[in-house]
């Protein structure tokens, strides 16, 4: 469906999140690397909401006491120390970590804060074993331009990374403490945002600039957006944890539809008449109806001892079926809800019945036993007893919402751009200072020194990419959006390479690579470097570089000398590429007599072969005109 987004009235907000490369932690020297090696100690611990100085317990830390969950964190002393593990008070804030944000700041133009001062946020979802995040204002304001079009910066924090989940079964989560720490920057926009197609250029525009600076991580799982998406009518969703710059339009597109077809639904709704006084707490078992059933859901449970409940939903005949999202619909919704809250599956409802087993017979004894009218729907859930009664309340209060519209949520990005519901929205009781952590003064003297040292604006970098580097202009547009401009810098500053060939590598034939499906975004900075070292050093020929790179980021335990060696891939002297000519110009003696000189190319193609990934493809073209000249004069 074609939205018209002005119309609509739409506003996004974009909270970007970057990892820093520094050497240590945000609150220890703990290594910033995600390790690989397995851990050698676990730790249990439970996590509970505490109230905020108001004496309010905030609604997404409650969200998550209610889930009962038991969270189990694996660390070893090489990674994480006893800062992570909360058994030890936090260091100083990192002053890496903060000389690379005040950089990024001024870069924006915005106003660094007088005083650095740390706050807690509360998070009880089991990322932090402390029950909280620890996060710092930085600096406020300034802009970035996109498109001729100045998007304000509003917020500029330093917090803490999260650890990271290894595993979730059922109520028990086992997490990893190595991320947990790493410093991370984060830049909120103001909500001026009007197209996902603007929101994505400010995505990239601002990962641009950080790159930029060479002082960020690269990598899987080092970018992460937040969307802040609202229209008219409709309400400010949070959807955290995009990392795909490429997902950020289409995620948007994607709740812009679900809130348009959110407020038809609760049009509708109106239209019905339907109030909440209609929506009324009427849970009935009915087990009885579904002794026999062939639905295999239903069978595994009851087999169990395990019940099957159903509820009215009066008014939502054929609203439950409607797809408000591709391929999810608003029974999608509810079953989102009832599995967030209470961990349980087993939910159907009457649009999409008949099916998986359930028969027209078993629909209407439950018809009957809800005492169901003309536009009422129903939705059945089969597990254990007590849980299936708080799924179908949960279920009943996302109904009422359902009558204004849209309820405010944060919700997470699924692989194909759409969205589902994580937990109610924070709210302000969550945050309050961090009482061990020592405030740090910004001076004049800090800020001076850092201004000195300011990256090469994006501007200046283009022409000299044109001028020094002799790119071209598209080229050169390239570099200065691309994923890896600061490894290209450092490959051109440390390997004899031409320039051009480092920018095709890492715009074109990682691309590539990345399109047949090798895993390259997980190839490291230095085993690239390497690949270019190698090069340099004539061990390998340009032609192997995307055999060598496909080999290290499908052995990532091996290195350059290991690929060369498997691969084969050895540079050929002059006198080894001369004889090779010569065999092949022998072998096709009637080629050369019928074509003359119009047989270099299929000679050069036969050569190619033989030598691809040996010798620079130049020199074969070099060595067999000349030798194929000698051949056409002796004729």
């Amino acid at each position: 469906m074609e939205l018209d987004y002005q119309k609509l009235g739409l506003k996004v907000g974009l909270e970007f999140h970057q990892m820093l490369d520094t050497k240590g932690k945000l609150f220890c020297s703990c290594p910033t690397k995600i390790s690989k090696e397995k851990a050698s100690l676990k730790l249990l611990r439970y996590l509970r909401p505490a109230q905020s100085e108001l004496g309010e317990v905030d609604p997404a830390a409650q969200f998550e006491y209610e889930r009962k969950r038991t969270f189990i964190y694996e660390y070893s002393p090489q990674w994480a120390c006893l800062v992570e593990l909360d058994e030890e008070p936090p260091h100083d804030l990192d002053r890496e970590a903060l000389r690379i944000a005040l950089t990024i700041a001024l870069m924006l133009g915005s106003k660094p804060v007088d005083e650095v001062q740390v706050m807690r946020k509360i998070v009880i979802d089991g990322s932090n074993t402390t029950g909280f995040q620890r996060t710092a204002l930085i600096a406020i304001g300034g802009s970035i331009r996109v498109d001729g079009k100045e998007i304000p910066i509003q917020t500029i924090c330093l917090e803490e990374d999260a650890a990271r989940i290894i595993d979730v079964r059922g109520d028990l989560v086992n997490y990893r403490l190595d991320r947990l720490g790493i410093p991370l920057i984060e830049i909120a926009t103001a909500p001026v945002i009007n197209s996902p197609e603007e929101a994505e250029l400010v995505a990239l525009r601002i990962g641009q600039l950080l790159r930029i600076t060479g002082m960020v991580k690269r990598g899987l799982g080092t970018i992460r957006q937040d969307l802040n998406v609202s229209i008219k009518e409709g309400a400010k969703i949070e959807i955290k944890g995009v990392q795909k710059l490429e997902l950020i339009s289409k995620v948007i597109k994607y709740e812009v539809l679900r809130q348009y077809n959110l407020l038809k639904i609760r049009d509708e709704l109106r239209k019905r008449g339907i109030n909440k006084e209609d929506l009324e707490e009427n849970i009935v078992d009915v087990t009885e109806h579904f002794q026999d059933t062939n639905c295999r859901v239903i069978k595994k449970v009851l087999k169990r001892n395990g019940r099957v409940l159903a509820i009215k939903l009066k008014g939502f005949k054929g609203l439950l079926g409607l797809e408000i999202q591709p391929k999810r619909r608003f029974g999608t919704e509810l079953a989102d809800y009832a599995r967030a809250w209470t961990g349980i599956g087993g939910i159907f409802h009457s649009d999409e019945l008949p099916a998986y087993g359930i028969t027209e017979e078993e629909v209407l004894k439950v018809n009957k036993a809800l005492d169901l009218e003309e536009y009422d729907a129903f939705v059945l859930i089969a597990g254990p007893p007590e849980r299936c009664r708080r799924a179908l309340e949960i279920i009943l209060e996302r109904a009422k919402a359902a009558l204004n519209g849209v309820p405010e949520e944060t919700r997470g990005p699924n692989p194909d751009g759409t969205t589902h519901y994580t937990r109610p929205r924070p709210g302000a009781a969550r945050m309050y200072p961090e009482t061990d952590i020592r405030p740090v003064r910004i001076t004049k003297e800090m800020l001076e020194e850092i201004k000195s040292k300011l990256p090469e604006p994006p501007e200046k970098k283009y022409e000299r990419f044109i001028k020094e580097y002799r790119l071209g202009e598209e080229l050169a547009r390239k570099m200065l959006r691309s994923y890896y401009l600061d490894l290209f810098e450092r490959i051109v500053e440390e390997c004899r390479v031409s320039p051009r060939l480092v920018a095709s590598v890492l715009e074109d034939v990682m691309k590539g690579l990345r399109r047949e499906g090798v895993p390259v975004e997980e190839l490291e900075d230095k085993t690239i470097v390497d690949v270019f070292k190698a090069l340099s050093e004539g061990k390998m020929s340009k032609e192997a570089i995307p055999e060598v790179l496909r080999y290290l980021a499908e052995n990532r335990d091996k290195g350059v000398e290991d690929a060369l060696r498997d691969l084969g891939v050895k540079v050929l002297s002059l006198e080894e590429l001369d004889k090779i000519i010569l065999r092949i110009l022998q072998e096709n003696t009637d080629l050369i007599k019928r074509k003359r000189e119009r047989a270099f190319s299929p000679l050069m193609g036969l050569i190619m072969r033989e030598v691809r990934g040996k010798v620079d493809g130049r020199i074969v073209s070099e060595r067999l005109k000349e030798k194929l000249s000698e051949i056409l004069s002796q004729l």
